[in-house]
Formats: C-alpha cells, sequence, structure tokens
C-alpha cells in the first residue's frame, strides 16, 4: 500500500498554496481545547510545509452545524494550535469566496492561515462540484491529512483530489503504512482481538477479519452473543439473542478460512453493574441465571496471554469487558499489558484502534507502547471491514 499512493516526498511545496485538510474536531470546554491530541498529530505536516516555503492552508470540519454558527467555529482551535505548532496561524472567516481569497493573497512563503470551518456549507457533505470548484481555486495542491475523515466523500476530503494534484500527509502516511503492517502486509500469524458490546455493529468487521487473521479473540458483550448461540447459559448477561443465526454463520465462515476463533472458557461474573460490586469466576457451565457475564475469566486471560504470545502481528479493537467499571476491567489491563511487553520487546506488531479502545489502553497507561493507535474511530473501523475509503483511493499514484 505505502508504494501506491503519493505523499510529500512526491512534490516541491516552495511557494504553492497548499490546501492542507486537517482534522480538528477536537474536544472543547468553555471556549478552550480540552484535548489538544489530534493537533499535535497535524503539527508535523504542518511545520514541515511550513519550513519548506509553502503556503499553509489549513481546511477542516467542526462539529454538525446546519449552516453558520458561532458555537462552532474554528477561530478558537486556530488559536489553541498556534500554540502547537509554535507559529502564528492567521485565520479567515470563510472557507470560499472574498475572505479566503484576500487571506491567502496577503500570504507569505511559509505562513498558516485556517480558514472557517468546511462545514458551514451543506455543499461540503454532498460533495458538490461547484462548491469543490470554489475551494480548488484557493489552492495549487491538496494534501490530505485527516484519515478520520477519509471513509467520507465530501468536497474537502475526497471531491478536491479529482481538481488539484493530491498527495497523503505525514499523518495519513503513518497510518497507511501502520494499516498495511496490520492487514495488508502483515508479519504472521495475525491475531485480532475484537469486543465491545454488540455483535450488530461488527459484523462487516468480523466476516472480513476471519479471511484475513489466524487467530480471533471476541470479547465483550459480543462474546455473549457467541456463546449464547452454542447454547451456554448466560443468565442475565448483555447479549443480542437475536443475532445466534448470525454468529453461527460467522464461526463457519472461520472454519473454512482456517481461523481459530478464540471464545471466553470461563467469565467474571457479578450480580450488580456497578463499580467494585462482589465479582466471582465461573466456568461457563455454571453461571447462576441471576448473575450477569462482565469480563473474561481468568482462564481466558491465561488463554488470550498466550494467543497474543504465539502472534507476530496483533490488530486490536474494543475492551474484553465492562472496563469503564473496576475490577470488569481487568482482562482488559491484562490483555494490554502484555501486548506492550511483548511490542517492546520486539516479538510484536500492535495496532489498536477505535474510541473504547484508545480510552482502555490509555487507562492501562500503555497506549505509547503499541506499534500505532489509531485514533480514527469510523475510518478505522470501515478499514477493518475491508471497505475502500474515498479520501485515501484519490491519493493513489
Amino acid at each position: 500500500m505505502a508504494g501506491n499512493f503519493r505523499t510529500l516526498d512526491d512534490v516541491d511545496v516552495k511557494g504553492q498554496r497548499v490546501l492542507l485538510r486537517v482534522d480538528l474536531n477536537v474536544p472543547m470546554e468553555n471556549g478552550h481545547v480540552s484535548d489538544a491530541t489530534r493537533l499535535e498529530r497535524v503539527a508535523p505536516t504542518i511545520n514541515e510545509i511550513a519550513t519548506k516555503g509553502g503556503k499553509v492552508i489549513l481546511l477542516a470540519h467542526f462539529g454538525r452545524p446546519k449552516g453558520r454558527d458561532a458555537k462552532d467555529s474554528l477561530k478558537p482551535v486556530a488559536a489553541a494550535l498556534s500554540q502547537v505548532i509554535k507559529r502564528p496561524v492567521a485565520f479567515a472567516d470563510d472557507c470560499i469566496g472574498e475572505p479566503a481569497a484576500t487571506a491567502i493573497a496577503a500570504m507569505k512563503d511559509g505562513d498558516v492561515l485556517c480558514l472557517e470551518n468546511t462545514r458551514f456549507h451543506k455543499e461540503e457533505e454532498k460533495n458538490d462540484p461547484a462548491f469543490v470548484g470554489e475551494l480548488a481555486k484557493l489552492g495549487d495542491i491538496w494534501v490530505n491529512d485527516a484519515f478520520s475523515a477519509a471513509h467520507r466523500a465530501h468536497a474537502s476530503t475526497e471531491g478536491l483530489g479529482h481538481k488539484l494534484p493530491a498527495y497523503a500527509g505525514r499523518t495519513m502516511q503513518a497510518e497507511l503504512d501502520a494499516l498495511d503492517k496490520a492487514l495488508g502486509r502483515p508479519a504472521k500469524p495475525v491475531i485480532a482481538i475484537v469486543g465491545g458490546a454488540k455483535v450488530s455493529t461488527k459484523i462487516d468487521l468480523l466476516e472480513n477479519l476471519v479471511t484475513k487473521v489466524d487467530a480471533l479473540v471476541i470479547g465483550g458483550g459480543m462474546a455473549n452473543t457467541f456463546l449464547h448461540a452454542q447454547g451456554v447459559q448466560i443468565g442475565k448477561s448483555l447479549a443480542e439473542k437475536d443475532l445466534a443465526a448470525t454468529a453461527l454463520r460467522i464461526m463457519e465462515k472461520a472454519e473454512s478460512s482456517n481461523c481459530a476463533i478464540i471464545l471466553p472458557v470461563d467469565a467474571t461474573v457479578s450480580f450488580h453493574f456497578a463499580a467494585n460490586s462482589p465479582s466471582f469466576a465461573y466456568g461457563l457451565d455454571a453461571i447462576p441465571p441471576d448473575s450477569m457475564i462482565l469480563d473474561v475469566g481468568p482462564q481466558s486471560t491465561a488463554r488470550i496471554h498466550s494467543a497474543i504470545d504465539d502472534a507476530a502481528t496483533l490488530v486490536w479493537n474494543g475492551p474484553l469487558g465492562a472496563f469503564e467499571l473496576t475490577p470488569f476491567d481487568r482482562g482488559t489491563m491484562v490483555a494490554a499489558k502484555h501486548a506492550a511487553e511483548r511490542t517492546k520487546a520486539k516479538k510484536l506488531i500492535s495496532v489498536a484502534g477505535g474510541g473504547d479502545t484508545v480510552a482502555a489502553l490509555n487507562q492501562a497507561g500503555v497506549a505509547g507502547d503499541f506499534s500505532y493507535v489509531s485514533t480514527a474511530g469510523g475510518a478505522f473501523l470501515e478499514w477493518m471491514e475491508g471497505k475502500p475509503l474515498p479520501g485515501v483511493e484519490v491519493l493513489k499514484a
């Protein structure tokens, strides 16, 4: 994959007006950015283009505004970005038309300018050709550094790639390289850990993974649906019992693809869904009818441990239990720490993504030890489902 998309190595940006699509959709509290992770991620690309003498013109969306809305303005985000990249960031009150054109005309090589929220125009999400044309007038080249928005074919995330020479920014490039190592051309054997509450949101994901990986660990509430499908009495546990046939179909597909499915062999149960409620380990044949499974049990944890030991590559999406409640975070924490140790010892390539997964790895204190952690929720899932991402396809050489 790495070889077939264009990057900043393929273009001389000096003196060029570079329309740079970034993800500035950061959490805000009282008009201030409360988590600057996404700003830090785009800093290297902005600084590289500016240092090389390109004019950096930032395109981004914020929130889901219906038309122009002051509370969704990117102005305070631009100010926070300036602190992160240690350069002034000018701001234009619109992303097309006279305000944008005037601000760009005033730029010198190496300047950085942030244009107002692209979603203030409904044409952005419609990928409207006239709107794409208005944006394209403002730049000489287009660089996409927003993998998190790459699953959407919008004007600033895909349309511009048909109008201007298109390149991947460094964040996008790192993400695509990491994903290629995880499922494109991975070191084998490959193991996937998939958890979370519901099978229904991950049917496409599971169906794709069983054809790509050597072993698939299923945990979280999803595992209960699989156990129920196999006739295990799961008490009051969260499960989608109407998806039993789907679960069995996925297991059959795994068998025909030579993918081992690793389901819990025991469970940590409680009688109350609450932090620190008394918990007990039970074999699957003895789950009390008035209890609920809230985490994998100790034997399952040991089994996941050895599956990680056998793997050369790990792809992870979703926690193994109710990780937001102690002690039901234990299965997830133990597995995360073990995968991090194997990665640090250069025995494992580990790629993880999705909101709950990132939160769990942060909780375990090991997010920095994984080979790559993707903060792009929807795009990461669609990539794991094997779907082409419009914002990436348009960068292909």
